[in-house]
């Protein structure tokens, strides 16, 4: 048995805090004692196993300011995980500033779980922003190094990992989310999820920013709305977190419906924002198709959600969901382009039950052999226990 302590910037409703939540899960199965520390912890906004007693969750240094001004928000969370690591921590998620101080102050073997490099998450627009930007993608780069053992959600993120950290001799170790299978198992009602059975439902389940590249799925229902017989019914549900302390999420929200306004889709796209959990597996038991838009994506949980839920995927061919999504075998890989989703949601369309049932019977067995929550859980503890014997040469 080791005591696992798991440090997270913030911990929400975002796909690195699912991930997060359910490694915690699944060593506290295999034993292990798991505590989380944050620098945030909002009740009503967050995983249900965080808030009930679960887990164990503790808040610090929420009172240190998320930005200055709305600027210098990087280095307001790197002083936030800071505050935070005056903690015992074995496993530090997302920001690794705080890696050198934990091993000056404890004996604690460090396992850094890098989602993605943070200094590729922002922008470098004016010779300030790359001034200022520049010690912090520093220190990333030293403060990783320094981990005992380094993990990533994807091959795709160990090869940015590489290209990104030229300086470091790390080879990092794959570990794919999972899901907690059981949760998806629960007896639900499916009534009132969606508004007519005759029709056919599409879902996007993502946060509401703009990298999440939620215009496509508004365009590409657009196209196939136009392209349909008029008997045939279609609707898009877009759903995912909202927090009104992002002013992105607030304004996107608005941009998105100002598209649907100026499409006339009013009718057939219903927007739907901080699903419970109930909620979002009710949905993703009831829609036909999940349509799943970010490019570059790291590794993606939701369309392995979906796929579990034996829903047929359409995603971007890039990123995450190459590793995940299996072309024309549990959804369509497409180009971030309206026309493309367009052709592969008529193929749904067209395809009826009997293309949904082929393709989500395939998706579920992949998430069964590939991204199981037993799977995952014993690589997890076995990394874990050999952390615990770590000696750095």
């Amino acid at each position: 048995m080791v005591r696992v302590v798991f440090l997270h910037p913030d911990l929400g409703i975002g796909g690195a805090e699912r991930l997060v939540v359910d490694a915690g899960l699944a060593l506290k199965a295999r034993s292990h004692q798991i505590h989380f520390v944050t620098a945030h912890h909002d009740p009503a906004h967050c995983f249900e196993e965080t808030q009930d007693g679960t887990l164990d969750v503790v808040a610090v240094g929420d009172w240190l300011p998320r930005h200055l001004f709305g600027r210098c928000m990087a280095l307001c969370a790197y002083l936030r995980m800071i505050y935070a690591a005056l903690w015992l921590v074995v496993i530090v998620d997302q920001i690794s500033v705080c890696i050198p101080i934990l091993l000056a102050l404890s004996t604690a073997k460090i396992i850094f779980y890098c989602h993605f490099p943070d200094q590729l998450l922002t922008g470098r627009q004016s010779l300030l922003k790359r001034l200022y930007r520049a010690p912090i993608d520093w220190l990333e780069e030293v403060t990783t190094g320094a981990a005992h053992i380094v993990l990533v959600n994807s091959k795709f993120t160990a090869g940015v990992f590489h290209d990104t950290f030229k300086r470091l001799n790390v080879q990092p170790e794959v570990l794919y989310p999972s899901l907690n299978t059981a949760q998806f198992e629960v007896g639900v009602s499916v009534r009132h999820s969606v508004a007519d059975e005759d029709t056919i439902n599409f879902l996007s389940i993502n946060r509401f920013e703009r990298k999440k590249n939620l215009p496509l799925a508004i365009r590409a229902f657009a196209e196939v709305t136009r392209a349909l017989p008029k008997k045939k019914k279609i609707k898009l549900i877009v759903a995912g977190g909202y927090d009104t302390r992002v002013t992105e999420n607030i304004e996107h929200l608005i941009e998105l419906e100002t598209i649907v306004l100026e499409m006339q889709l009013s009718a057939h796209v219903e927007f739907r924002q901080n699903l419970s959990d109930q909620e979002k597996l009710r949905l993703l038991r009831t829609c036909d198709c999940l349509l799943y838009t970010p490019s570059g994506e790291h590794f993606g949980i939701v369309p392995i959600e979906a796929m579990f839920c034996q829903l047929p995927v359409i995603a971007v061919n890039n990123g995450g969901p190459k590793e995940t999504v299996v072309h024309a075998e549990t959804g369509f890989l497409c180009d971030p382009q309206p026309a493309a989703f367009a052709e592969a949601m008529s193929d749904i369309v067209k395809g009826g039950k009997a293309l949904k049932v082929k393709m989500g019977n395939a998706g579920r067995k992949r998430v069964m052999e590939n991204f199981s929550f037993g799977a995952f859980s014993g690589k997890l503890d076995r990394i874990v226990q050999e952390c615990s014997q770590f000696e750095r040469e």
